[in-house]
């Protein structure tokens, strides 16, 4: 008793509107195809169609099953393709999404070493700090620091990053160097606008985490442009050692108060859409991005912070 086959006549013919087009679809006679759904509906005790000269019409029965036979058929058809996609070369665009942060910072300089590697792969990437649907703007893989909330997505931890107080050395030369988290409320600190809690910067003493509201008289919309601006000797920030590592590593920026600062892992995911296999071209980017960065290589670029 072949299931997938009646299931498979059943949901082509409904899509295709008659028996006539989905046995062409299907490369069957009607008469074949009308007798998958004759026996379906004789196992299943129940009318699926009611039948006419003119079209076909689904019954509350039918209705119901179609929407679950459709699922059941795309997922056979998922199972199948993993199966057989398992050895093949990764080929094809991958469209990727990623935070402005980390696609200017990390991913874009990385790009080149995963395009020698798969020639065959295109890219379309998206760098943007707004969130997108995955499945309306069929994305094949999200980069996304923080927690996540979406149900519908699959995701794979690349690593943790962590925050940085940092300043550059004209800052610090300029207005001195903080030594405790109540040195902060006297110096002119950078923020985040469009992320309002990244002003509370918190803190590990003996009685527990503190928090230090920071303010200052510069603050900007996203993350590169706050860096630059500490760059340029304006304030001390707070950003994650993803952004700041290069800067860090060149002399540009000098990590404080590091005994005091409570570092507040934040995760890095790659991320994709449920209920879609992962092809070779996802799974060779997935693989890629564990390997470049799940070491975090920019903070081996850090030196000591000062104290």
């Amino acid at each position: 008793m072949d299931r997938a086959a009646e299931m498979t006549a059943f949901v082509t013919a409904v899509e295709n509107g008659g028996f006539s087009a989905a046995a062409r679809a299907l490369g069957l006679t009607p008469s074949a195809l009308s007798k998958l759904v004759t026996r379906l509906e004789d196992r299943l005790g129940a009318r699926l169609l009611q039948r006419t000269t003119r079209r076909l019409q689904l019954t509350p029965e039918g209705d119901a099953f179609f929407t679950r036979a459709r699922h059941i058929l795309a997922a056979i058809d998922e199972a199948e393709a993993e199966v057989t996609e398992a050895n093949a070369s990764p080929r094809g665009t991958l469209r990727l999404h990623c935070g402005s942060a980390f696609g200017m910072h990390q991913l874009a300089p990385a790009i080149p070493r995963f395009i020698a590697r798969h020639p065959d792969v295109g890219m379309d990437i998206t760098i943007s700090d707004q969130p997108l649907d995955a499945m309306e703007e069929r994305i094949d893989l999200a980069i996304r620091i923080g927690p996540l909330d979406e149900s519908s997505m699959v995701a794979r931890r690349i690593c943790n990053l962590q925050r940085v107080i940092c300043a550059a050395p004209s800052y610090l030369g300029r207005c001195g160097t903080p030594q405790t988290p109540d040195d902060l409320q006297k110096h002119n600190c950078l923020w985040i606008t469009s992320l309002p809690a990244l002003r509370r910067w918190p803190f590990d003493t003996e009685e527990g985490i503190r928090v230090v509201n920071v303010g200052g008289n510069v603050a900007a919309n996203t993350a590169e442009t706050v860096l630059q601006l500490a760059i340029a000797g304006v304030g001390i920030t707070r950003l994650t050692d993803v952004i700041v590592g290069d800067a860090i590593g060149r002399g540009e920026l000098v990590p404080i108060l590091a005994d005091w600062h409570h570092a507040e892992p934040v995760p890095l995911f790659a991320t994709y859409p449920s209920g879609r296999h992962l092809s070779p071209k996802v799974k060779a980017m997935v693989d890629f991005l564990v390997e470049e960065f799940g070491s975090t290589p920019w903070r081996r670029k850090r030196p000591d912070a000062a104290r």
